[in-house]
């Protein structure tokens, strides 16, 4: 158990440092390839941290020699867009509370988010239309199913060719701290930028995957049954990489950059996890799935009206996670009664 609680607490942070290398990496890759802030973090920052999680979505329902173990992946690509939908972005909302903003002036609780709200809106919109088709087709079974997984993957393909289209500005060289891996050089290149993310990268996988283990084990010690701490605590734990981002940007002033990596890795999660399921197993939902993908939907019914009227507050932004923590209330109610 002692081990275990040590292994916890070091992954975690050594995850939060790998990402401190990833965010800064992707910032000047962002730059190089003349991306905006928000294509920087829906499609390079978002596609990175989403590795891990996508990983354990590809081994469980590949390789999976059992239906249980396939049943992970389904948890995992049920799971994840949850835990971003609702804890991760109120993470990005209390932290938001104690932040400042990047004028080093403090925030109030009401602040304006520094964030392109109506192209939010239409991420969350893009997220709603694939998710429901996600859900409806967990409820019916039929015989060519796994070729819808081709259906996710474009619509993947296609957004993010939309975000690459529709840039903002360029991310500007001044702005930004120096390339960790060379803290001398005022313009670093591509190479080094590329090198010093995938490096990151895969410390956060190896991380990832000790603390993935770590919180299954402790949540069986505290009485949980494996199924039910798979279903409350894995995919909090392969969520971390995007949590730890959206920290590191709020902490710097870049909220913009933490939100659409949230944005970002939603739509990654809606498609790829899904398309490797859809292909690879039944794709049949459990009543727990069902309300996850229906939690999932109301929270971000209430992101999308909002960023869509351009009236998202710190507060409402934070008020989310009550959500999950309604998911967690009706596992213990199913699992335990």
């Amino acid at each position: 158990m002692l081990l275990s609680i040590t292994l916890f607490l070091l992954a975690a942070a050594v995850i939060y440092f790998a990402c401190e290398f990833f965010v800064n990496g992707v910032e000047w890759m962002g730059h190089r390839f003349q991306l905006g802030a928000t294509a920087t973090g829906t499609v390079l920052a978002a596609f990175g941290t989403a590795l891990p999680e996508s990983a354990v979505t590809f081994m469980a329902v590949v390789f999976g020699n059992t239906p249980e173990q396939k049943d992970i992946g389904v948890g995992a690509a049920m799971g994840g867009p949850l835990v971003l939908a609702t804890l991760a972005y109120a993470v990005v909302g209390f932290a938001l509370l104690r932040g400042k903003t990047a004028a080093g002036t403090p925030r109030t609780a009401s602040g304006v988010i520094n964030a392109d709200q109506r192209r939010l809106a239409r991420d969350q919109a893009w997220f709603m239309g694939i998710f429901i088709v996600k859900v409806a087709v967990g409820l019916i079974a039929f015989v060519w199913k796994p070729w819808l997984a081709i259906l996710f993957l474009g619509v993947y393909a296609l957004y993010v060719k939309r975000e690459l289209a529709h840039d903002d500005e360029c991310i500007d060289a001044e702005a930004l701290e120096p390339l960790k891996l060379r803290p001398r050089d005022p313009d670093p290149s591509l190479f080094w930028a590329c090198m010093q993310a995938v490096l990151a990268l895969v410390v956060i996988g190896l991380a990832s995957h000790v603390f993935v283990r770590q919180i299954e084990v402790l949540g069986v010690a505290m009485g949980m049954s494996p199924h039910l701490a798979a279903l409350l605590l894995a995919p909090v734990a392969t969520e971390l990489p995007e949590i730890m981002n959206a920290l590191i940007w709020v902490r710097q002033g870049k909220e913009r950059l933490a939100l659409a990596n949230i944005s970002g890795a939603m739509m990654i999660q809606a498609t790829i996890p899904s398309a490797l399921g859809i292909a690879m197993t039944p794709w049949l939902l459990d009543a727990p799935l069902i309300a996850a993908g229906l939690l999932t939907l109301a929270s971000i019914m209430v992101l999308w009206l909002r960023f869509r009227n351009a009236t998202m507050t710190i507060p409402a932004l934070s008020s989310v996670a009550g959500l999950y923590a309604v998911f967690a209330a009706y596992l213990g109610w199913h699992y335990y009664t």
